[in-house]
């Protein structure tokens, strides 16, 4: 991986630092990407130390804004022009209902639209970085998710669990989608559940999250699927444990797919 430019998003903690320290003792320049800037420096520092790869570098932005993700698109294809492995890691989980600076339900602003638009507008980049991985970081908890285009924001009684699982249903959705729609581009496109893993996300009482594996169980999948010769050629699947898993009925869904397709161009600004 020591020839490799690789991006992991939410990169600061958890699954997301696991998986950028994993690419880094492999050789790889990791991009982390943080909203916050102290706790960003600390990461950095932390696994350029743990790993001695000097090729570390911090990009902050705040993933709930749509004009933010556009401004870290433009700099990291200024600075890397190829690109070659881009992990979408960052997610929310959230009690109580809030919502993005630009109006939208915060879950599905940062754990759908900001990886949907990111990836958008790293093609370029990605193209040139042929052949390039796309792994966006989804969770078994779609399948609590049901989609909604006739509701608007507020309009139905919260839930945290089924709102979250509506966001991870339409990143399978997406990548699904995205990884056709770029067959012959030399840019494959996979998504994974990460396990059931003691993390900073929300939703979970912390005598539970004792009891449950680490943040470096949850980034095996990542890596295996950034990593590995074995998923060279593998594209539009859903892994769980380093192996293909199967997603819910909905998720193959061709005509649903495509119309969430063009809600979330319209929504991010891309229709």
């Amino acid at each position: 991986m020591s020839d490799k430019v690789c991006i992991v998003t939410g990169a600061n903690s958890g699954i997301g630092k696991a998986t950028a320290r994993g690419l880094a003792q492999a050789g790889a320049t990791v991009l982390l990407v943080c909203r916050d800037h102290a706790r960003g420096t600390d990461a950095l520092d932390e696994l350029k130390a743990a790993t001695g790869n000097p090729h570390l570098e911090l990009w902050l932005a705040d993933l709930a804004s749509l004009a933010d993700v556009r401004r870290l698109a433009s700099e990291l294809q200024a600075a890397h022009p190829a690109i070659h492995v881009l992990i979408n890691n960052a997610g929310v989980m959230l009690e109580k209902h809030q919502f993005s600076t630009d109006g939208f339900e915060l879950q599905w602003a940062v754990n759908h639209l900001a990886p949907f638009l990111l990836t958008r507008l790293l093609e370029p980049a990605l193209a040139a970085g042929a052949p390039a991985r796309v792994i966006n970081v989804a969770s078994r908890m779609h399948t609590f998710g049901r989609l909604r285009f006739d509701a608007a924001p507020g309009e139905r009684r919260y839930s945290m669990y089924e709102t979250y699982g509506r966001s991870k249903l339409a990143c399978i959705m997406a990548s699904y989608e995205l990884a056709e729609r770029w067959r012959e581009r030399g840019i494959s496109v996979n998504c994974l559940h990460p396990g059931v893993i003691d993390t900073n996300l929300g939703g979970m009482p912390g005598w539970m999250k004792k009891l449950l594996p680490k943040a470096d169980a949850g980034a095996r999948t990542s890596l295996h699927l950034a990593t590995s010769p074995d998923v060279a050629d593998v594209s539009g699947r859903y892994f769980s444990r380093c192996k293909p898993a199967k997603s819910s009925a909905a998720t193959h869904d061709r005509a649903l797919r495509a119309r969430l397709w063009q809600e979330t161009e319209r929504q991010v600004g891309l229709a």
